[in-house]
């Protein structure tokens, strides 16, 4: 029981560090009153804004315990595949043969790599063996999984027919199908990561499948001017470009939309790795498109550069991810300020004059 008294002298017997803290939820309201001119010109907050804490200092979520060399790596790969395979198709059908079997090889690698990269951060194999018992459709997990159970045969049978020269036609078909799959290789695993409690990934919903994609692309790209000769890689100089300025659009969208989220996508590790992206994406998609044309060696340089911002990207979005879940407020303030917003829509509601 509290033994502190209001006198006209002060407060008699007041307890240390039991002031009341004015959260950010108090001052938007404060915002409202000013702005609805129900409060006074010059009415200021008798308490400076706190710094945020949860209770006792714990997290709001559990900590994340996945390794960033598995899920990140997972993330990477997938996109390298699948839109490796888009890129494969299209050099298929152009008669590029030497980029398109380079890309299909590829593609597999990694397919091979991203599944077990997910085995590994599951812990034990008959873990992924029984996501596939059912199908649900409102899982993205779900549909991930059976997903890469259609890419994979089509993926493998692609490269196979190309690196024996057998059944042409049926090697085209299957190239051409993992093609069309490729795109939703290549970002599901955004709405996997959107779907998950993680702050700076849910929060980001809305732009996080563009820069999957234009990472994805970015990554493709590079892999394709890395091993294709110069008179093949036109296709892959213009998807550099383009999967550049998608993603870089992407981020800077996300940014500026989740508020106080985008900290941790411009501070720490994850701030390092996304401002790594950008400058390598630019550096590997300029210098492709200006030299990748005339010189083996620059393609392939723009190629390696291109492929390590796809690595950066990634990575800098997971250590965001990890970031928002262990510092509360990236919690807490968000929730706070869409109460705030549905609050300010309901007062302009009930402030509109009625008719009749």
């Amino acid at each position: 029981m509290s033994e502190s008294d209001v006198t006209r002298d002060g407060i008699r017997g007041a307890r240390p560090d039991r002031d009341a803290l004015v959260g950010r939820g108090m001052e938007n309201g404060e915002r409202r009153r000013r702005k609805s001119g129900k409060g006074r010109k010059g009415d200021q907050s008798m308490v400076p804004r706190a710094e945020f804490t949860s209770y006792y200092g714990r997290p709001v979520l559990n900590p994340p315990t996945w390794s960033a060399r598995d899920v990140a790596g997972y993330l990477f790969l997938g996109g390298l595949a699948g839109a490796g395979s888009v890129l494969a198709a299209g050099a298929e059908l152009t008669g590029r043969p030497v980029m398109a079997r380079a890309l299909k090889v590829s593609s597999v690698a990694a397919l091979a790599g991203s599944t077990a990269a997910l085995i590994h951060d599951l812990g034990r194999p008959e873990r992924f063996a029984n996501m596939l018992r059912v199908f649900k459709p409102t899982s993205p997990m779900s549909v991930g999984s059976w997903l890469l159970m259609v890419y994979g045969p089509m993926a493998g049978a692609a490269a196979a027919s190309d690196l024996a020269g057998r059944l042409p036609r049926a090697g085209r078909a299957a190239t051409v199908g993992a093609g069309l799959l490729g795109p939703a290789v290549a970002s599901y695993t955004a709405v996997l990561a959107a779907n998950t409690a993680i702050p700076a990934w849910h929060e980001g919903y809305r732009e996080m499948p563009f820069v999957f994609i234009g990472s994805a692309a970015t990554a493709a790209s590079g892999m394709a001017l890395l091993v294709s000769p110069v008179t093949e890689n036109a296709p892959a100089r213009g998807v550099a470009v383009l999967g550049t300025a998608l993603e870089t659009a992407a981020v800077k969208a996300m940014e500026r939309r989740v508020g106080v989220v985008a900290e941790t996508y411009r501070e720490g590790r994850a701030g390092r790795l996304m401002r790594a992206a950008e400058a390598l994406s630019a550096a590997g998609a300029l210098g492709g498109a200006v030299l990748g044309r005339r010189s083996r060696t620059a393609a392939a340089l723009s190629g390696a550069a291109l492929v390590a911002a796809s690595v950066c990207t990634r990575f800098g979005v997971f250590h965001a991810g990890i970031r928002s879940a262990e510092d509360p407020k990236y919690t807490v303030l968000p929730q706070r300020e869409r109460l705030d917003a549905r609050r300010e829509r309901l007062d302009a509601r009930q402030d509109r004059p009625q008719d009749g």
